[in-house]
């Protein structure tokens, strides 16, 4: 149960910042939970393998890279999903701090039980 609603209210922030973000735009709610499926297993599938193989330059910019791999990891579901769409890399850098952002106030939220 609470695997689903943080999947529903992962896609309620990429609504929100769909909504604030010019450059990224989301066709229907269906995609957004869609986003929010595909955003989650490639930051569980993909992430670590990246933050392996990128590890010396990430602790040259002090873990700053970390933000690269993010971004190009929603520039990927971008490509993956129809109807989700980021412009370009400045974009989903901005979206991906966003939605980091926007997703631990909401967790936070419902993890006060």
């Amino acid at each position: 149960m609470q695997f689903i609603l943080k999947i529903l209210l992962t896609a309620i922030a990429v609504l929100a910042i769909e909504y604030i973000l010019p450059g990224v735009t989301v066709d229907t709610y269906i995609t957004a939970i869609w986003v929010a499926v595909i955003l989650g297993l490639l930051y569980a599938i993909l992430k670590p393998i990246l933050v392996v193989l990128t590890l010396p330059v990430t602790i040259l910019t002090l873990g700053l890279f970390l933000f690269v791999i993010n971004a190009l990891i929603v520039l990927m579901a971008s490509k993956l999903i129809d109807g989700f769409e980021v412009s370009g890399f400045w974009v989903a850098l901005l979206f991906s701090i966003l939605l980091s952002i926007v997703q631990s106030i909401l967790y936070k939220v419902i993890d006060k039980d």
